[in-house]
């Protein structure tokens, strides 16, 4: 029984590696660019670089704590 659950794990391992043999690769030099492309491109919107504003951020509190 033991053999055959390593067989079987064997089996799923060497494809596996075939799959990720088949990938089709791209230099990462020609990823970062388009990256940072990207990245250039949608810079407008994004929340991180230009903030949210006050009245539509759903995180902001509703109200403010106060102590007694």
């Amino acid at each position: 029984m033991c053999s055959s659950n390593s067989v079987v794990q064997a089996q799923k391992l060497v494809d596996q590696l075939r799959l990720e043999a088949s990938m089709e690769r791209i230099k990462i030099s020609l990823t970062a660019a388009d990256l940072v492309q990207y990245c250039q491109d949608h810079r407008r919107s994004d929340p991180l670089l230009t903030g949210i504003a006050a009245s539509s951020n759903p995180f902001k509190d509703k109200k403010t704590c106060v102590l007694l």
